[in-house]
């Protein structure tokens, strides 16, 4: 075991459970497709970063899928909300002798391998690293110790979890580094914003004016 690990956040890729948002305009099997080469992403840039790796899923552990069994650990993600399952996350690996943990999603198709490298120095001379999304949330978060204030009682999904996170941040005396502003992928206006795509089943309609995409339906 090493002293850096990253957390990846994952829904299982199943019909109708992933992107809801952009299943109400573009379909759901499309949006299953576009959450499928997110998943792909985020294993791209993660395979070889230098640190543990852990896979939290949200529903079931699948042993035969993109992440390979010897280089991501995997989990199940356990709690009733989004906090509650962060905050257990990190104290697992925080209380098991980990000393610097990122956690991401699998929304942020701007996000690079170099980008979470560069996320692991700045939490070196911080207690907290934040990637702030274009929505208002976050798309990583680096913490060196159990937070759980950062967690109890948010309203997730809303445009002022990053606003609301700085707060208690601030509240708790807790020094913190900022990364660039990067887009998540929820909703159909985001693919104009921060999808770059090689050819595929979708590129086609991933190219398509927000406007047309509208006009999908399921």
């Amino acid at each position: 075991m090493g002293e850096k690990a990253i957390i990846l956040f994952v829904r299982n890729p199943i019909l109708g459970e992933v992107k809801t948002r952009l299943a109400a305009t573009i379909g759901k099997e499309n949006a299953l497709e576009i959450y499928k080469k997110l998943l792909d992403h985020t294993r791209s840039i993660t395979t070889d970063l230098p640190c543990d790796k852990f896979v939290f899923y949200a529903d079931y552990i699948n042993e035969q899928d993109i992440w390979k069994n010897e280089i991501y650990n995997k989990r199940i993600q356990d709690g009733e909300d989004l906090g509650e399952r962060m905050t257990g996350a990190f104290q697992s690996l925080l209380g098991s002798g980990y000393k610097e943990v990122l956690i991401i999603g699998s929304d942020c198709y701007e996000l690079s391998q170099q980008h979470l490298e560069e996320a692991f120095e700045m939490l070196q001379r911080t207690d907290v690293v934040i990637g702030p999304a274009t929505d208002g949330g976050y798309y990583l978060l680096g913490l060196k110790e159990p937070t759980p204030e950062l967690f109890t009682d948010m309203a997730w999904s809303k445009a002022g979890v990053f606003s609301e996170t700085l707060s208690r941040l601030q509240n708790l005396n807790r020094n913190y580094l900022l990364l660039p502003v990067r887009n998540d992928i929820d909703e159909v206006e985001d693919l104009q914003e921060g999808w770059r795509l090689a050819e595929s089943p979708v590129s086609a309609l991933l190219r398509e004016p927000a406007s047309r995409l509208k006009g999908l339906g399921p």
